[in-house]
């Protein structure tokens, strides 16, 4: 007769087989991990731009990577650092950029190409920014950025640039406070509202947004019956913007006058040619 195996002697088989098992895979895994080879650092830097030609934007800022680590005091591992900075740009990896490129300026402040990595920060930046009715943290961090390419480097190439989308971003500022203006007067909150139109004329002078503005704003000081205040930003508006439409309805509104010229309605035929 056959006598019971016992449940607890089996226990160091188990472990022994089962320790063996994963000892077995680990040295498999160890096997198929890539050993380190120190390469040349041409052989690096140029695979790393033969990658940027061929869009591999990422394997490109890996490969610049690459270029630093294995050569860090060569010159072209600074070379690297920037342009891996400009892979993850092209790749759409903004923070990954931002990263470098603060690393960069933190390293390198008298480069000479530090401006440009100035602006591609700013860029990084820039690109990120969403409509008016979501959060403008990214356009005020590009406005930042930007506004350091000119004060540094005034008479860089990247300035003029720069300056433009300056512009850019102090109308997209500029729409955000007219958003939150017109909210607040939609829901008779005149005062909050008279508050971020005053914002929109005394911060952002050179936008799009002023006229309108000071339409809302003769809106706003009419609806709390302050008649004169409400006439003088009309006045202010038909000094500095007299042909504009919302000249036009700050006047209609004011003085119940219809200022606008007639159109003359035509028939659905006027159009049509006749041969």
């Amino acid at each position: 007769m056959k006598m019971p195996v016992r449940i607890k002697s089996l226990f160091p088989v188990l472990f022994a087989v089962v320790t063996a098992a994963a000892l077995s895979a680990c040295s498999l895994f160890e096997d198929e991990k890539p050993a380190y080879v120190e390469k040349p650092v041409d052989e690096l830097y140029n695979r790393g731009v033969d990658m940027m030609t061929g869009r591999r934007f990422v394997d490109s800022a890996r490969t610049f990577e690459e270029v630093e680590r294995q050569h860090p005091y060569s010159v072209w591992a600074t070379k690297a650092q920037l342009m891996a900075a400009y892979g993850y740009y092209k790749s759409n990896n903004y923070q990954e950029a931002i990263s470098a490129l603060d690393r960069f300026i933190q390293l390198h402040p008298t480069n000479p190409d530090v401006g440009y990595a100035y602006y591609l920060k700013g860029l990084a930046y820039y690109e990120q920014i969403s409509d008016v009715t979501r959060d403008q943290q990214m356009t005020t961090l590009a406005l930042q950025s930007l506004k350091e390419v000119v004060t540094r480097f005034p008479d860089s190439k990247f300035a003029r640039d720069a300056k433009f989308k300056i512009e850019l971003t102090y109308d997209h500022l500029a729409g955000k406070e007219m958003e939150i203006g017109r909210y607040y007067h939609n829901q008779h909150q005149y005062l909050a509202a008279i508050n971020r139109f005053r914002t929109v004329i005394d911060t952002y002078q050179t936008t799009t947004h002023v006229p309108e503005a000071l339409h809302r704003l003769t809106e706003a000081y009419l609806a709390l019956g302050l008649t004169d205040e409400a006439r003088k930003t009309a006045s202010v508006l038909g000094h500095n913007f007299p042909g504009s439409e919302w000249y036009m309805d700050s006047y209609e509104m004011l003085t119940g006058e219809h200022v606008r010229p007639e159109v003359e309605e035509k028939a659905w035929y006027d159009s049509l040619k006749f041969w």
